[in-house]
C-alpha cells in the first residue's frame, strides 16, 4: 500500500498538469492553438483544443504542486512516502519536466488520434490514460527513474485513476463525457 501512495505522490504534479487545461478553458489567455491551425493530409495537426493556455497552466500547475511537495518534505510522513528527496532536487526543473512531459505525451496522442480519424474527446483506450504518464516519466527520467516494476504498477493505477477522475469531472460539470 505504501508503494501505491508513493507512486501516486511522485506523479501528482503530472496529474495536476493534465487536469489544468480543461479547468482553465474559460480563461481568456493564450487561447492560440499550438498547431497554429496547420493541417497535414487534410486533417488538423493536433486540433483546436490543444492551446498554449493549456500548456502554460498545465506546466504552472505541475511546478506549484512540486513546490508544495518540497515544502511538505520537512514532515516525516511526507519523507516516508516520497520516492525522491525533495530537499535536494531542483524542484523547478522537476515540476517543469513532469508537467511538460505529461502535456507533450498528450500532444503526441492527439496527433495520432487525428491521423486515425478519432475526434477530439473520443475514447482512444488505453492511450487516453497512458499518454501523459509515459510522457511525464520519459521527460522526468534524467532526474529520476522509479524502475520498471514501479512503472508497470503505475500503468495499471493510472488507467483506473483516469476513469475515476473522468467520472468525477463529468458529474461536477467539468468534463463533457463520463469516460
Amino acid at each position: 500500500m505504501i508503494l501505491l501512495i508513493s507512486l501516486l505522490y511522485l506523479i501528482l504534479p503530472g496529474v495536476f498538469a493534465n487536469m489544468a487545461p480543461p479547468l482553465t478553458r474559460h480563461i481568456p489567455f493564450l487561447i492560440y492553438p499550438i498547431d497554429f491551425k496547420i493541417t497535414w493530409r487534410n486533417k488538423p495537426l493536433l486540433g483546436a483544443n490543444k492551446t498554449y493556455r493549456g500548456f502554460f497552466f498545465g506546466i504552472l500547475s505541475a511546478i506549484i504542486i512540486a513546490h508544495t511537495q518540497q515544502q511538505l518534505y520537512t514532515y516525516t510522513f511526507f519523507q516516508h512516502i516520497s520516492l525522491i528527496n525533495y530537499a535536494t532536487i531542483n524542484i523547478w526543473l522537476f515540476g517543469f519536466l513532469i508537467g511538460f512531459g505529461c502535456l507533450f505525451g498528450d500532444l503526441l496522442e492527439s496527433f495520432a488520434k487525428r491521423r486515425l480519424n478519432i475526434a477530439p474527446g473520443q475514447r482512444f483506450f488505453p492511450w487516453d490514460q497512458l499518454d501523459a504518464l509515459i510522457g511525464g516519466l520519459i521527460f522526468l527520467s534524467p532526474l529520476y527513474w522509479p524502475g520498471w516494476y514501479a512503472v508497470s504498477y503505475l500503468l495499471i493505477i493510472v488507467i483506473i485513476l483516469h476513469i475515476i477522475i473522468k467520472h468525477i469531472g463529468y458529474y461536477l460539470g467539468i468534463e463533457q463525457r463520463a469516460w
